[in-house]
């Protein structure tokens, strides 16, 4: 029989732990489970709201100028012409409310250890899941703040933009409390892995 439990079941909504008990295989126990913290989490999206202030900026600015710096009247085409700015105003609208949709992400997101492995379960629209078996989680990352909180990172996807820049985006267990103390509950399981394993010719 499937098992779910943990120290923190009722601080996760009942669809979740839904989804963590569909995943689990026969006789999987639950080791620890958490949430990120939504406001920790969405601070990495603070670099693209920056960038958005100076696109929307930008883009405000083009079509004041394209109209004059006055109120199109619409009376002939040229007035249409600062309308082409529309678009690139709301793409900036789109990158300021980036922490919004990553609030989002992390409300939908939970994080799990079992007593076989490492799983990461949400996103913001679509749901992703990934399985990590011990052989996956042998190098691990930790980035710590002060408070104990930070990111346990198993591995980073690297990947191009179409300008040709490298973009490396983290895949773990991101903005969680006392991520050193799950730290030590990933490095046992991959200690009692390794020692269940049989030994190498």
């Amino acid at each position: 029989m499937r098992q779910f439990g943990g120290p923190s079941d009722s601080f996760i909504p009942l669809h979740l732990q839904e989804l963590v008990s569909a995943e689990l295989d026969e006789d999987e126990h639950i080791v620890w489970q958490a949430q990120p913290k939504p406001g920790l989490y969405s601070r990495r999206a603070w670099p693209i709201v920056l960038f958005g202030i100076l696109w929307t900026g930008f883009a405000v600015f083009w079509i004041f100028g394209a109209a004059g710096f006055k109120w199109p009247t619409f009376q002939s085409g040229a007035d249409l012409f600062p309308l082409f700015g529309v678009p690139f105003v709301l793409i900036g609208l789109g990158l300021l409310s980036t922490p919004l949709w990553m609030r989002r992400a992390a409300r939908r997101t939970i994080y799990v250890i079992t007593d076989r492995r490492a799983i990461v379960i949400g996103g913001a629209w679509a749901l992703n899941v990934e399985s990590f078996p011990p052989s996956r989680l042998s190098e691990l990352r930790r980035r710590q703040r002060r408070d104990g909180s930070g990111d346990l990172i198993f591995r980073t996807e690297v990947s191009q933009n179409r300008d040709g820049r490298t973009r490396e985006s983290p895949v773990g267990f991101m903005a969680i409390a006392d991520v050193k103390g799950v730290e030590d509950l990933i490095r046992d399981l991959v200690a009692r892995a390794e020692s269940a394993s049989p030994p190498a010719d």
